[in-house]
């Protein structure tokens, strides 16, 4: 059988862009190297009775128009709101609480500043003024401003009226700010360092805040470019608000599985357990993939869901590609410092600052922040780009069975630990050898707030960096599929001159996170690949 299309990747970006053109009347073959369903959006049970969101952990970014043209509620997917969002411990006893609702924000804030307290709501008002006007930009096709068009190739008419209606819309936004725009350019370009000493004093909350703008990055937040992710804050409403992160009821697989069975309802073929040795051509063109079992099946497009260096290094031909696209996939930075465990364990952490471990307490629903002070970030960052796992590290806790109760044994819950910094690459020693010791380390900052936790673990589960690349084919364990930094953003992702998912093999797309809008359970990506297929077919 000849099918329309073939998507690369069961993650949430393929199973999307496999729906859209299914729905659309193509034929569609979605082809999965692993057993599961799901890429890095995963739920599986690491132990009997324990079902681990082993990857990607909260959700917000989705977008609602996905969530409603897949009907994803109708196959089961439930969004586990998380009040308070966050929890940050203190080692002189005090804690930071805080979340949507905005005078229990102020309360807490004002143990550490009256000034801070005033300010916060302002501060998130920035936030959310910004983010309104950046939002519509993820789910179009990135303008081309005045790229010249790459291998031969002119833009169209109608590319170029479409690219102008673009950049005049982005400017009339931006303009709408006002008095805010100076501040909205520095959210842009800036780093989270600056922004977060312009607005606040007390170092217990930039500290928390920081955290936000490191996640996935191998930079510290005094780093240029860092301040951009501080907007996801408040951004994307699946967690039921703007800016509320939620619980997948069921784990994040669940969302998967609830996108692969509306796809499959549109007549999407899945298939697990089937690796993609290469993609074919012929003179010039996709004709289809090889498997690694030797099977070859022809299509008429290819929309490869692996990141830029898996499709054009890896399953392409070298000579299929011009040497000026592929000198600037080689040059494209995935640099990544972080790490992935998951626990289970026999109770609740038992905090210091805020004892109770019987029953889930406000401490325990939100993102827990160890180490959240921005000389420590800074630090951890120091030693991480000389190769040495942070002697502190920074580390982003949750625990998804304080709201959900199907994914663990009764009394029991699951701990996911996002660590940072652990260098991909080592000064010495390996991986294999050192992520025991590091996890022993993480495992003792812990307890230095809340110290009943090491002795609770029943199980773990550590993902190096190494361990990222090797099981869910993330090059260099970089979690966006590229860094997500001003030089790989917008019009320059995957690489300039081609942000509109296309590349220079006719019938090839990228439909993952390296392309616009890059990292994150957004759906995006996928969505405007598929409109790109749609479109060229």
């Amino acid at each position: 059988m000849t099918y329309d299309c073939i998507v690369i990747g069961a993650g949430h970006n393929g199973l999307v862009c496999a729906h859209d053109l299914a729905k659309a009347g193509k034929s569609v073959l979605v082809l999965e190297r692993r057993d599961v369903i799901g890429g890095c959006c995963v739920t599986e049970e690491l132990w009997p009775g324990w079902r681990v969101s082993t990857a990607a952990y909260v959700v917000s970014l989705l977008l609602p128009e996905i969530e409603r043209e897949m009907e994803l509620s109708r196959y089961g997917y439930e969004v586990l709101p998380r009040r308070p969002s966050s929890f940050t411990p203190f080692e002189d006893g005090r804690y930071l609480l805080l979340g949507p609702d905005a005078e229990a924000n102020r309360s807490s804030i004002e143990s550490f500043s009256a000034r801070d307290a005033a300010r916060y709501a302002d501060y998130e008002r920035l936030l959310t003024r910004v983010a309104e006007r950046l939002e519509p930009l993820l789910v179009q096709t990135p303008p081309r401003l005045g790229l010249p068009a790459p291998g031969g190739r002119s833009w169209s008419l109608s590319q170029r009226l479409g690219d102008t209606k673009q950049v005049l819309g982005l400017l009339d936004a931006f303009r709408d700010l006002g008095d805010d725009f100076g501040e909205a350019v520095r959210l842009l370009t800036g780093s989270a360092t600056d922004i977060l000493d312009h607005w606040f004093e007390s170092d217990e909350l930039k500290g928390t805040l920081a955290t936000d703008a490191i996640i996935g990055t191998f930079q510290p937040p005094s780093s240029p470019g860092t301040a951009y992710v501080l907007l996801h804050h408040v951004m994307g409403q699946a967690g039921g608000a703007r800016g509320v992160w939620g619980y997948v009821r069921g784990g994040m697989g669940a969302l998967t599985e609830a996108m692969a069975a509306s796809a499959r309802r549109q007549g999407v073929e899945i298939r697990t357990g089937t690796a993609v040795e290469e993609i074919l051509t012929r003179r010039g063109r996709v004709r289809g993939v090889r498997l690694v079992s030797g099977e070859e099946i022809t299509c008429q497009a290819v929309a490869s869901s692996a990141d830029a260096r898996w499709t054009f290094e890896k399953l392409l031909p070298a000579d299929q590609l011009p040497e000026a696209f592929l000198n600037s996939v080689r040059r494209i930075d995935y640099a990544s410092a972080s790490m992935k465990i998951n626990l289970a364990v026999r109770e609740l952490p038992d905090f210091t600052c805020c004892p109770g471990k019987d029953e889930p307490g406000p401490q325990h629903r939100g993102t827990i922040h160890i180490n959240a002070l921005p000389e420590m970030i800074e630090r951890a960052y120091d030693d991480a780009r000389y190769g040495v796992p942070s002697r502190r590290p920074i580390i982003e806790m949750t625990i998804p069975t304080s709201v959900d109760d199907t994914i663990a044994p009764p009394g029991h819950h699951i701990l996911s630990l996002f660590v940072q910094y652990a260098p991909y690459r080592l000064a010495e020693g390996t991986w294999n050898d050192q992520k025991e010791p590091f996890a022993d380390r993480c495992l003792a900052e812990i307890a230095r707030y809340a110290p009943n936790v090491p002795d609770s673990v029943l199980h773990r589960q550590i993902l190096s960096p190494v361990d990222l690349e090797r099981t869910f084919g993330l090059t260099g364990g970089n979690i966006f599929q590229g860094a997500m930094s001003l030089p790989q953003l917008f019009t320059m992702r995957p690489v300039a001159g081609w942000s509109d998912y296309r590349t220079p093999v006719p019938g090839l797309y990228l439909c993952g996170s390296a392309a616009h809008p890059g990292g994150g359970v957004m759906g995006a990506a996928g969505r405007n690949a598929a409109s790109a297929i749609r479109a060229d077919r």
